[in-house]
């Protein structure tokens, strides 16, 4: 077959370890043997990060705002140990949160559903993504120590210097205390990425806080969604056939539990990094969970939703065989390349994209899959594949497809 021509680039993101090796790989025998790729590469490994002084980074982002469709390598965000290791001029910051902050997106995660890896939760037959708002909240807290008793409060002081107080807490003994902050802006373009995201998918969209206790932080919120919602999408959602609703956090779990999957499940902060963690090892593994983080404005960067796989690759690096799931990194490939056919309007690549998806977990469904699958399945007696040989049994089943 001919290989399917591109129009517009998409920004390529590399990255670390042993997901960069796999990287490779998929491009080598999944991807370009039937795409004429065409892409704006960037080198997000570690050590050009730190060669560049972390503007390779931010050039990556940049060039998602301008072309629209970004796909992503898992990276490493460096600790005092990965700081020695790699001799690096500092302890940068984390790739995601700087391509977030740029882009204003929120993460949608969602897991990849295959017979034979069956959901912890009996109930749960289609996928729940979590919509996570990525600012603000205890990641951006300031935090004290109290030493003993005394007063401490919130102050806001005016540009014209008139001050606000609120009490915290009037200390008794020794103590520790927290302070949180979120904007506007910011929970407004959380509000309107989830909507968008949620008729893009045609899934109902959930909203979860804790308004009841938290009446202004929270509340702030929920307030904040129903009206974007009222004003701008209630009349495309009702034309979508799909819902929006907000309820207590403590309410949704109970739901979500209950339910059998197929939604949106939008949190603040904390809650969508826990509940993200859940819900991916509830239906198997964070290897098999996709994200996509979308901004309010349709920008879109894809990616796996797990790390940069370090004991599997110290282990190549020692020349021993590898067992690594490469699923949801595929899956960052595929999902840019749809929506890059999606944009440009070319049907055959958006074609590919699913008929690649398909293959990948027809491979897993016919009993082939890596060994932290083979762990967890239901199917009997799994042929456990390395990790180059896992890849290039998908690519014979979509082969077939052809």
């Amino acid at each position: 077959m001919s290989k399917i021509q591109m129009k517009t680039p998409l920004v390529e993101m590399d990255g670390d370890e042993m997901t960069r090796i796999l990287w490779q790989i998929i491009k080598d025998e999944l991807i370009e043997p039937f795409v004429d790729l065409k892409s704006e590469y960037y080198d997000l490994g570690l050590k050009h990060r730190d060669e560049t002084d972390d503007q390779v980074t931010i050039d990556s982002a940049n060039a998602t705002k301008r072309l629209g469709v970004a796909v992503k390598c898992a990276t490493i965000t460096p600790n005092a140990a990965r700081v020695e290791e790699y001799k690096l001029k500092e302890m940068w910051k984390s790739p995601n949160g700087t391509i977030r902050a740029i882009l204003d997106g929120t993460v949608f995660r969602a897991p990849i559903i295959v017979n034979g890896i069956e959901p912890n939760v009996k109930t749960w037959k289609k996928p729940i993504t979590i919509a996570r708002h990525a600012y603000g909240d205890v990641y951006k807290a300031s935090e004290m120590k109290i030493p003993g008793p005394g007063k401490c409060e919130i102050v806001y002081t005016a540009p014209d210097g008139t001050e606000t107080r609120e009490l915290i807490h009037d200390f008794k003994s020794a103590g520790i205390v927290q302070g949180q902050h979120n904007l506007i802006p910011s929970i407004e373009s959380f509000a309107r990425s989830c909507f968008n995201y949620a008729i893009d998918t045609r899934q109902d969209l959930w909203f979860s806080s804790k308004d009841t206790i938290s009446k202004k932080y929270d509340h702030t919120f929920k307030d904040v969604f129903q009206e974007i919602y009222e004003k701008e999408y209630e009349d495309a959602f009702k034309k979508a056939g799909i819902e929006y609703f907000y309820t207590l956090i403590d309410d949704a779990v109970a739901r979500v539990i209950k339910s059998k999957g197929g939604y949106i499940w939008a949190c603040k902060n904390y809650d969508g990094d826990v509940m993200s963690d859940m819900i991916a090892t509830a239906f198997g593994s964070l290897a098999m969970m996709t994200s996509v983080l979308v901004s309010p404005d349709g920008i879109y960067e894809y990616e796996a939703a797990h790390g940069t796989v370090q004991r599997h690759y110290y282990k190549h690096l020692k020349g021993e065989e590898t067992s690594t799931n490469s699923i949801a990194t595929i899956f960052a490939w595929t999902g840019a390349l749809a929506k890059r056919g999606e944009l440009d309007k070319i049907p055959e690549l958006t074609s590919f994209a699913k008929k690649l998806e398909k293959a990948s977990i027809k491979t897993i469904e016919s009993g082939e899959m890596t060994k932290d699958l083979a762990l967890i399945t239901s199917i009997k007696d799994p042929i456990v594949l390395n990790s180059e040989g896992f890849i290039k049994v998908i690519r014979r089943n979509l082969e077939s497809m052809y």
